[in-house]
């Protein structure tokens, strides 16, 4: 089971809880924060991670972001504060977020709001994709 398909998983109970979820992955986030900000509707489009009780970001730490997008990011997570639950996957240690967010002040703000009030679920080992792909080539190669 890997870091996504938890996030799915508790996303999913959320819901059947009554709980309202958004997912998204934090590029498609930043994206569309970008977009909003430049067209005026920052404000409209940050209601969207702002609403759901439960916000799911994937993929954070997959891109480097510029300095814009982080505070961007940083927005959701301060706003969101005390208000409503996120759940993050990131296939980067805290220690590395400083890099991820090109700030490691920024990236500290971030990391304090987020760990306050969390459950830290980590993940040690192969990636079941990469596993069951060498898996497969092995079968291939053991038929051949």
């Amino acid at each position: 089971m890997g870091k996504t398909h938890i996030a799915v998983a508790l996303a999913v109970a959320a819901c059947r809880a009554g709980y309202s979820i958004y997912f998204t992955s934090l590029d498609d986030m930043v994206r569309n924060l970008k977009a909003a900000e430049a067209a005026g509707r920052l404000i409209n489009k940050l209601g969207t991670y702002l609403r759901p009780s439960v916000l799911v970001v994937d993929e954070v730490g997959y891109q480097p972001l510029e300095r814009a997008e982080a505070n961007l990011v940083f927005q959701v997570i301060s706003k969101r504060y005390e208000k409503g639950s996120i759940i993050l996957t990131s296939n980067k240690t805290f220690s590395e977020w400083g890099q991820v967010f090109g700030d490691e002040v920024l990236a500290t703000a971030i990391l304090d709001r987020l760990l306050h009030h969390c459950e830290v679920i980590a993940i040690n080992g192969p990636s079941y994709r990469l596993k069951n792909r060498l898996q497969a080539i092995e079968r291939e190669t053991d038929v051949a």
